[in-house]
């Protein structure tokens, strides 16, 4: 059997091919796994819970078919998703985990986060993740009319967009000095994250102990999945659906 890790989907209601390639991996592979994790920004915006459009609908009723089968999964937060909360979790059977999570993967200890918090040179950034994760911010949006919540959604992430063009490729990524602080305050040799879009997995070592940093990939031209088992973990892509090409 094995575990499966995604992140980093940006689902929305005009990524027809991405939402396909997930309904097809949720009811032909996930459904066979011990667990699934999603560790954040599964959709390019989550608006909130009291979101009831086709889309949305459709997100959450994947997520109950398969906890329903029996397949326990896991939902870290990203940046796009923070608004994921307690009524979704009600909903779809899903199990939502904090910033920072050690899992037990087939013997072997991993600490698992969505990965902005690792990129400590993004100084702007951590400064907005600081103010939109304020529960008394996200308590007065929530209870604002879908009719509202949309227009400032729209405009976050439009200036999101233009604030990111304009930053290095360097700042955007992890600090190395940041993942070993989390990796050592947890006493693991694994990290799994995504969030910053460049799968891979990097090994290195520590006072001559072995580490490895396992970084998911989006889906924007193919689905990205992390396969762990208790002999091996791989880096796999899936092919989108070319239904609506």
């Amino acid at each position: 059997m094995t575990t499966l890790f995604i992140s980093d989907l940006h689902l929305s209601p005009d990524t027809l091919e991405i939402n396909a390639c997930f309904e097809r991996f949720m009811r032909e592979e996930a459904i066979h796994a011990d667990a699934l994790f999603v560790l954040g920004d599964l959709f390019d915006f989550w608006i909130g819970d009291d979101d009831n459009c086709d889309f949305a609908k459709q997100i959450r009723e994947e997520f109950k078919r398969l906890t329903d089968s029996g397949v326990p999964c896991f939902f870290t937060k990203g940046n796009r998703d923070f608004l994921v909360g307690k009524r979704f979790a009600k909903q779809t059977g899903v199990q939502l985990l904090g910033d920072e999570t050690v899992i037990d993967l087939y013997g072997r200890k991993a600490v698992i986060l969505h990965g902005d918090t690792l990129c400590t040179e993004d100084v702007q950034y951590l400064a907005f993740r600081a103010k939109v994760n304020q529960p008394w911010l996200q308590w007065i949006f929530n209870r604002l009319p879908m009719a509202i919540k949309t227009p400032i959604v729209r405009k976050v992430q439009s200036g999101a967009r233009d604030t990111k063009q304009s930053k290095s490729l360097s700042i955007m990524d992890v600090t190395q000095s940041e993942v070993e602080r989390v990796m050592a305050e947890h006493n693991v040799d694994l990290m799994i994250h995504g969030h910053t879009h460049r799968p891979n997995i990097h090994n290195f070592n520590i006072e001559n102990k072995e580490l490895t940093r396992i970084v998911l990939g989006d889906w924007y031209e193919q689905g990205s999945i992390l396969c762990f088992d208790a002999n091996n973990f791989t880096l796999e892509t899936r092919s989108l659906d070319t239904e609506h090409r």
